[in-house]
């Protein structure tokens, strides 16, 4: 029997998603590898996605033992899956490089748990992995890595390259057809791998379910705070996210006032949680620059006020320092506002909804992150609904 490091690329190529579909620690992605095209090609250095096809380099693949190969095929599956060209394009438009190493660190923690003996998938050793990074998302690990740097994060570094520009070139209903058919190919490969006893994975699932993406919503609301907006946006909706329920302005002018998070400290909110959603605050934040960022952590009481003046954002989440607190009463949070004369551009506050004395009176507008509650409707504001899918 021949050995099978030396077939050609595209042999190892296709046995590696043979045996990938035919373990059950994977077979709930079996789906996923239906959808897009899937070759082997001379001028990539390692490998490639645009999000639906995925491309590998001849010489590269010629390097790696079969379990590296699979490795780097589900490597690039999840990539597809947890559709990281859209989610994190707002990334790669500042920094390409930094976007792909994040994404990357993110997957490969992943991929190393679902066999940390390596026997069946394997990391090559161009893989970035850092321990640092468990229970991050991809914004976070970007907003460090860009802030402190990173020994692994060199020229080239990392498994793959990521073709934003293709991506991009896709159109609407390409766009559309794609993510369809990933949600399809999730929900269809749960239901295989139940009837046959294999792996479910939950998180996944989760993938599925039609959402706009709550990065997209915040990002969106922070980014329309601006002076202007009641002369002509707000009167002129969105329409990207009319039909998911929520009403946000078509345009913005060029300056930002003040924002207020407001942090619900009575302890269902874990730190994953809390990181994750105050690295795409602290993210948007750097772009649109308000002249100050009030982080108010609040339950019964107010418990602690951070200010975050411009110049100063960056630093907003390795700096912050969380304070707890009983109870979980926002009107004290409205209080605070009123009490020190703070007219912000508007009040975004992170809360399970289980509130103790309603949802209080406010002289802004008020996005209300709700964690893990959707039976939470407040009585004023807008309402993001965050499921607990923080990691990728």
């Amino acid at each position: 029997m021949r050995n099978p490091t030396t077939l050609p690329a595209e042999q190892r190529i296709s046995r590696a998603v043979a045996h990938i579909m035919n373990d059950n620690r994977f077979r709930m992605l079996a789906g996923m590898f239906m959808i897009g095209r899937r070759e082997v090609v001379d001028e990539i250095p390692t490998a490639c996605t645009n999000g639906r096809d995925e491309f590998y380099g001849r010489k590269f693949v010629e390097t790696l033992s079969d379990a590296e190969v699979r490795f780097l095929v589900l490597h690039e599956m999840y990539h597809k899956m947890y559709r990281h060209l859209v989610t994190w394009r707002h990334l790669a438009e500042e920094n390409a490089k930094l976007a792909n190493c994040a994404m990357d660190f993110v997957i490969n923690i992943q991929l190393v748990d679902a066999d940390p003996d390596g026997t069946f998938i394997a990391m090559p050793k161009v893989g970035l992995l850092d321990e640092k990074y468990r229970g991050w998302d991809t914004a976070r690990v970007y907003a460090d890595i860009k802030k402190n740097g990173h020994p692994q994060v060199s020229e080239g570094s990392g498994l793959d390259e990521h073709d934003w520009a293709s991506a991009e070139e896709m159109t609407e209903q390409e766009k559309r057809d794609l993510h369809e058919a990933v949600t399809r190919a999730i929900q269809q490969g749960a239901l295989q791998a139940a009837k046959t006893g294999a792996n479910v994975d939950r998180d996944l699932l989760d993938l599925t379910r039609p959402q706009v993406d709550w990065r997209d919503v915040l990002r969106q609301f922070i980014k329309n705070l601006t002076s202007g907006r009641d002369y002509s946006t707000w009167a002129r909706p969105n329409r990207r996210f009319v039909g998911a329920g929520y009403y946000m302005p078509s345009s913005i002018s060029e300056s930002v006032g003040d924002i207020v998070v407001g942090v619900d400290t009575s302890g269902s909110i874990s730190s994953r949680e809390l990181s994750a959603f105050l690295s795409e605050v602290q993210g948007i934040c750097t772009e649109v620059k308000p002249a100050n960022v009030h982080l108010v952590y609040w339950g019964h009481d107010i418990a602690a006020v951070e200010d975050y003046p411009q110049g100063t954002q960056d630093t907003l989440v390795d700096s912050t320092r969380p304070v707890g607190g009983g109870g979980t009463d926002v009107n004290c949070l409205a209080k605070h506002i009123r009490d020190n004369n703070m007219t912000p551009e508007a009040v975004i506050v992170l809360t399970d909804g289980y509130l103790y004395d309603g949802w209080g009176t406010w002289n802004a507008p008020v996005l209300w992150g709700i964690i893990d509650n959707k039976h939470a409707v407040p009585t004023v504001g807008t309402a993001l609904h965050i499921e607990k899918d923080m990691r990728a």
